[in-house]
């Protein structure tokens, strides 16, 4: 006897309200349908049905039988839809988090190149400079930027960024260009709040850590505020380098102080344990590569 099939012919049976209304509904004889009730019947020793020629009443076992049939089926449902959909072909949404500018810079080109190449998945990014809980966000994948701290979450080294100091020009033009850490206390600061400190930078002076009290003119919360600010001629500026690339390169801001920068921070791309899902798993094998070409691209800047 199939039992998951009969069981499912009886709650079909039960949901219908007869026999043979469920015999219709699932396209099988009016016989084959009270054999394999039957079947179960006997198999249990005990009457799940008690049948009229107009309705059907369960008993009280057949009762707390069907409720137990009725949520066996939906787990065996659920675990075939999971696997079919996570483990047996790229399909599904992935859910992935990232640093809003090296989010939007970096990770959305590859994701958009990533959806084209895989039309079953589908894609929720959420970008965000404070690190969101994966579990508790049930988020697949995190690009994170720093040294991580000890997880179960499994990390893949993707490379390292700088953390450089930066102003416009016509800045340091008019102040002079720093020449040591120490200088900044001559200097207007823009701080970003949540990455640097509103009121001291750590540099690196051999291979120890100098922190230096900085007077911080502006402080906003966004990477972008503070580039535009710096753009602006308001001040020095403390930033990854990806963050400033481009402006690097139109020449909108120039770099000081690079020989005591500290350590690059490390990228890594971050995600659960166990058995992965295909699609979770394509992802990672798409974009990693590209992400290590582009973090060496803009290292370099």
């Amino acid at each position: 006897m199939d039992r998951l099939e009969s069981m499912s012919i009886l709650v079909a049976a039960v949901e219908a309200g007869s026999l043979s209304a469920a015999g219709r509904r699932l396209g099988i004889p009016l016989t084959t349908v009270s054999r394999k009730v039957s079947d179960l019947e006997a198999h249990l020793k005990t009457r799940l049905l008690t049948r009229s020629s107009r309705k059907l009443a369960l008993t009280d076992a057949g009762r707390a039988y069907v409720a137990a049939c009725q949520r066996i089926l939906e787990e065996v449902n659920e675990a075939e839809r999971a696997a079919a959909g996570e483990y047996h072909a790229p399909r599904g949404e992935l859910i992935v988090t990232a640093p809003i500018v090296f989010g939007r810079l970096h990770v959305l080109p590859v994701a958009l190149d990533f959806l084209k190449t895989y039309p079953e998945v589908d894609m929720r990014m959420m970008l965000a400079d404070r690190p969101l809980n994966l579990l508790e966000e049930d988020i697949d994948l995190a690009v994170r930027i720093g040294e991580l701290p000890d997880s179960s979450l499994i990390a893949t080294r993707l490379g390292s960024i700088r953390r450089v100091v930066c102003a416009s020009p016509a800045y340091f033009a008019a102040r002079g260009r720093p020449g040591t850490p120490a200088a900044l206390e001559h200097h207007d600061c823009i701080a970003f709040e949540g990455m640097t400190s509103a009121h001291s930078w750590t540099f690196r002076s051999g291979k120890q850590p100098l922190p230096i009290a900085i007077r911080s003119r502006l402080i906003v919360n966004t990477a972008e505020a503070a580039i535009d600010a710096a753009l602006a001629g308001v001040g020095v500026i403390r930033v990854l380098v990806y963050q400033v690339a481009a402006a690097l390169a139109e020449g909108g801001l120039v770099l000081a102080l690079e020989a005591f920068e500290p350590a690059p921070s490390p990228v890594s791309l971050v995600h659960g344990g166990g058995l992965l899902p295909l699609k979770l798993r394509a992802f990672l094998d798409f974009a990693a590569p590209q992400l290590r070409e582009r973090i060496v691209q803009v290292g370099a800047t």
